[in-house]
Parts: C-alpha cells; sequence; structure tokens
C-alpha cells in the first residue's frame, strides 16, 4: 500500500490541477455570453479576472502557512471544496457584483490548491525527472483548460429548462470539484505525514512559532537571487497569458461559431499541453547536459518565439472566419512553442534552490507577486481595446452588430493583445539571460544547506535516542559523499574543494565520535566540536560563493 501512494498521489493531484484549470477557463471562455447577461464591456470583464487574481495573491501567505503546517493533500481538497462553491455562486449570481464577488471568493480555494500541488510533485521527484513530472503536470492542467473551456463554450449558446448554458456549465464543474476533493482527501498522502508513528514522536511547535518561522523562511527565499529573476520573467512571462484569456472572443468577433471557437482553443491547449510536456523533458535532458545553462536556453528560445508566432497569428492572418484551418495550424505551433518555461525551468529550478522544507513557501511566494501584476493584464487588454485601438463597446451584446463593426472590433481586440504578448514576451527572454550567472551558486548554495542540516538532525537524533544505544551501531555508519560527475576545471572548483572538504570532516568527526564514546560526557564534548566545525564550514561556504 505504501509502494503505491507516491503514484496514487500524483494522479489525483494532477486530477485535480485538471479540475483547478477547468475552473480558470471557464469564465474567460464565455466572456461573450457574460457581457451580454450582466452589460459588462471588455474592461469590465477583465476586472472581474483582475478580482479574483487580487484575492488569489493575498491568500498565498495563507496557503504556505497550510501547506507546512497541515497534510497537503487535506490542503488540497479543502481548496477544492471552496473553489467548487465559489463557483457555485457564480452560477447563481444575477448582477455583476455579485459575480465579482463570487469570483474574489473562489480565488482563496485556488490559492490554497497551487502551491500544496507543486510543493508534492517536487518532493515526490528527483533532479532528473523533475523536469517531466511537472510537464505531466502542465499537460494534465491543460487538459483541465481545454475541458472547462470547450465544455462552456459549447453549452453557451444552449438553454437547458429555462437555464442559460454557461450557468450550466458553471454547476457541472462545481460539481466534478467536490468529487474530487473528496477523492484526494480519502486517497492521497503527503510524505511528511505518511507515518503516524513517527509524527507523534515529533514535538509540534505552536501556530505562532510556525508563523514566525515562515516569515522567516520567506524573508531567506525573497534574499535568494535566482527566486527574484524568475519572478521578475514570471511577471513578464505571464502576462502574456493572461492577456489569451480573451482569445475567444476575439475569434468570435472574427465570425467563428461556437462550436469553431472552441475547437481552435482547444488545439491551442493541446498543443500547450504537449509543448509542456516536451519542455520538460528537454529541460531535464539539457540539465544532465549543461548543468549550469541548459534549462536557461530552452526557456529563452520558448520566450523569443512569441513574438513572431503572436504576430503571425493576431496581425498577419486575415479577421476571416473562412480561414479556420490556418488559424488552427498557427495555434497549434504557438501553443507548441511558447509553453516551456514553467516545467523545463521555472518550476525545476525552485526545487533546487532551497532546502525541502522551503518548497511551499517558494511556489507559494512565487504565484503572489506573478499572480497579482499578471492579473492586470486582462484589463490592459480591455483598455488598450477601447481607448488606443478603436474598439466601439457600444455594439457588444447588441443584436443588431453588423458583420463589419464585428470584424472592427476584432482587428482592435487583436492589436491590443499583440501589444500584451510581444513586450512582455521580449523583456521574459532578456530576463532569463540573468540566471547564468545566479543559478549556479544559489543551487550549490542548497545543497550544502540540505548536507550541514542532515548532519545537525543527525546529531539531534543521538541526543534523543540516547547515546549508548545510538553508538551501538556506529560500525555501519557511512559517510555522506556528493559526486559531481567528470567536468572541467571552472570558476565553481573552489566551492566543489569545500564541499569535498566538508565530506572528510564529517568523516573525521564519526571517527572521533567512536573513539571518544568510552568516556562519560564524551557525546556532548563531540557535539559541541560539531556544532562549531559546521558553524564554520557555513561561514566558509558564504565567503566562497559570495567571490
Amino acid at each position: 500500500m505504501a509502494e503505491a501512494a507516491p503514484g496514487r498521489t500524483l494522479l489525483l493531484v494532477n486530477l485535480a490541477a485538471i479540475m483547478e484549470r477547468a475552473d480558470e477557463a471557464l469564465l474567460p471562455a464565455v466572456y461573450r455570453e457574460v457581457g451580454a447577461a450582466l452589460h459588462a464591456t471588455p474592461m469590465g470583464l477583465g476586472a472581474l479576472t483582475l478580482y479574483r487574481s487580487f484575492v488569489q495573491a493575498a491568500c498565498y501567505p495563507l496557503a504556505a502557512y497550510a501547506a507546512v503546517r497541515y497534510n497537503r493533500a487535506h490542503v488540497i481538497a479543502v481548496g477544492a471544496f471552496l473553489w467548487a462553491a465559489a463557483t457555485f455562486l457564480v452560477a447563481v449570481s444575477g448582477t455583476f457584483a455579485q459575480v465579482a464577488v463570487a469570483r474574489g471568493l473562489n480565488g482563496i480555494g485556488l490559492a490554497l490548491v497551487n502551491p500544496a500541488i507543486q510543493s508534492l510533485v517536487a518532493d515526490y521527484t528527483d533532479d532528473n525527472t523533475r523536469g517531466s513530472a511537472f510537464g505531466w503536470l502542465q499537460l494534465t492542467g491543460n487538459i483541465g483548460s481545454v475541458i472547462g473551456g470547450l465544455f462552456s463554450i459549447m453549452l453557451a449558446s444552449t438553454t437547458i429548462m429555462g437555464i442559460a448554458g454557461w450557468r450550466i456549465a458553471f454547476h457541472i464543474v462545481a460539481l466534478i470539484s467536490l468529487m474530487v476533493g473528496a477523492l484526494v482527501y480519502l486517497f492521497a498522502v503527503d510524505p511528511h505525514f505518511c507515518n503516524s508513528e513517527s509524527n507523534e514522536q515529533l514535538v509540534r511547535k505552536s501556530a505562532w512559532a510556525e508563523m514566525k518561522g515562515l516569515v522567516a523562511e520567506a524573508k531567506a527565499v525573497v534574499k535568494i537571487p535566482s527566486f527574484q529573476i524568475i519572478v521578475a520573467q514570471g511577471v513578464t512571462g505571464s502576462f502574456p497569458w493572461s492577456a489569451l484569456s480573451f482569445a475567444p472572443m476575439w475569434l468570435e468577433l472574427m465570425g467563428f461559431t461556437h462550436n469553431k471557437t472552441g475547437l481552435l482553443m482547444a488545439i491551442f491547449a493541446l498543443a500547450s499541453s504537449l509543448g509542456g510536456l516536451f519542455g520538460g523533458k528537454m529541460g531535464d535532458y539539457l540539465s544532465d547536459r549543461y548543468p549550469d545553462s541548459g534549462r536557461i536556453v530552452l526557456s529563452q528560445i520558448s520566450s523569443g518565439s512569441a513574438v513572431p508566432l503572436a504576430a503571425l497569428l493576431l496581425l498577419g492572418l486575415p479577421d476571416d472566419s473562412s480561414t479556420g484551418v490556418l488559424h488552427g495550424l498557427v495555434m497549434f505551433i504557438m501553443g507548441l512553442s511558447i509553453s516551456w518555461n514553467g516545467p523545463a525551468t521555472n518550476s525545476p529550478i525552485f526545487a533546487e534552490i532551497v532546502h525541502e522544507r522551503s518548497r511551499a513557501s517558494i511556489y507559494a511566494l512565487d504565484r503572489s507577486f506573478e499572480s497579482v501584476l499578471a492579473s492586470f493584464a486582462p484589463p490592459v487588454v480591455g483598455f488598450l481595446a477601447e481607448h488606443a485601438y478603436g474598439y466601439n463597446p457600444v455594439s457588444y451584446g447588441a443584436g443588431v452588430a453588423s458583420v463589419a463593426s464585428d470584424r472592427s472590433n476584432a482587428a482592435a481586440l487583436a492589436k491590443a493583445l499583440y501589444t500584451a504578448i510581444a513586450i512582455p514576451m521580449l523583456l521574459c527572454c532578456f530576463i532569463y539571460s540573468l540566471l547564468y550567472r545566479t543559478y549556479p551558486r544559489d543551487r550549490e548554495r542548497a545543497r550544502m544547506d540540505s548536507l550541514i542540516t542532515s548532519e545537525l538532525q543527525h546529531i539531534e537524533l543521538e541526543r534523543c535516542h540516547g547515546v549508548g544505544d545510538f553508538y551501538a551501531g556506529t560500525e555501519d555508519a557511512t559517510v555522506i559523499d556528493i559526486e559531481y560527475g567528470e567536468e572541467e576545471l571552472d570558476s565553481n572548483d573552489d566551492e566543489k574543494a569545500l564541499m569535498h572538504h566538508q565530506v572528510e570532516q564529517s568523516g573525521s568527526l564519526r571517527w572521533l565520535q567512536r573513539y571518544w564514546k568510552r568516556f562519560p560526557f564524551s557525546s556532548y564534548f563531540i557535539d559541541s566540536i560539531k556544532i562549531l566545525v559546521y558553524a564554520g564550514l557555513v561561514s566558509s561556504n558564504q565567503k566562497c560563493l559570495e567571490k
């Protein structure tokens, strides 16, 4: 049963990711129908996403606290229950204000889920498979986007028992989310909580002490240079994806039917899914061949390719629904090419530059910073379309709207979309180049921290379980070693030499403890020596890495 827990948990976590992304895709897919029902302009519809994102970002610190203090599988389940309830409220809302409040509540549930999912995936994988795991996570998440978007678009033009089709779609997704949350709660396993016997032996800190520890941990994470760079590129890189929430509306204004619009968006989401999986596997391969630069190069290629492909799709192709095959081909190529950043680079690097205990915090902080600024994309697109490119909101949702005015609005929306895609992606590509300098140092610093932490935990185990009982098995003690592979000498040789020196010190201390164990109070003397040695190693390592 325990051996099947990792596979079962990853399966359920990916299922939760499907429903999370399906829920996020519901509203953008039916912007046109919701706008007509609530008499909202594109700028107002974009503000709905902004409200949800603000609440979601504000709740990420709560998500980090919950992921550290409680079983992450249960945290995911609670998040699913919350977003399901909020989605149901959207379905029964009759005014714009009610929908805005419901979307804000929806952000609370979504905030709880994301850091817990990503940290669980990181804990159940290693450095050589983490990119692929995050690629699968992106693939399943995009499948959720396809399901949510396509499903709501297909129902948008229908009426069932007097209820608008888009409202029915929200009800159904809310119901399925409740079922998935129950499955995760019952069958998913958090590796930090899987051993109930060992958990009973742990001394649980107070909530206030854990909160202060999380604040200190967050401050330490924010100071990591690679984290700052990835968040900076993430803000610019997430902006275009958030802006693409207007893509279904753009296609419909060009004359595509609901079914064709749903099919084109499904093609784009499918391509993004395959691109994420491809990017994750390529990231693992290049990381093995070129540890310091492979992942970074891949993301620069991905973000740079978005500029010409978006120009071709939004500005190069004719504003005509008769070119559906051509639009589908370009959208497939674009989705396949621009979706590598997360699984190939960002998520794996986050897991490598912090200790395992800080993974939930780093993912929560990343989402908090990125989502706040990226959430401005839909209102910005709406503002540019209305005030810079000539979009006419008067005809939006009106029955007398002519084909000519729809085409004009489609052209204005396309220009606004391209502005919101090209400029941020160029900045994203440039910001990635800063990682070449910081990533290798931050990765080695995290490895050093893990080594020192394991040794200090070894000391604590000696004290907790009794010196005599523990030393009875010292003949079988092993020495922690780190293998870097065969590489030419470079600027990191000093760091590797320092790591080797630490291993020798660790072995020397263990020999010393075997020799001195026969003397009274010798364990406390040896522990003091260990603490002094490791404190000196930390100081030496910091000086070495700062050079």
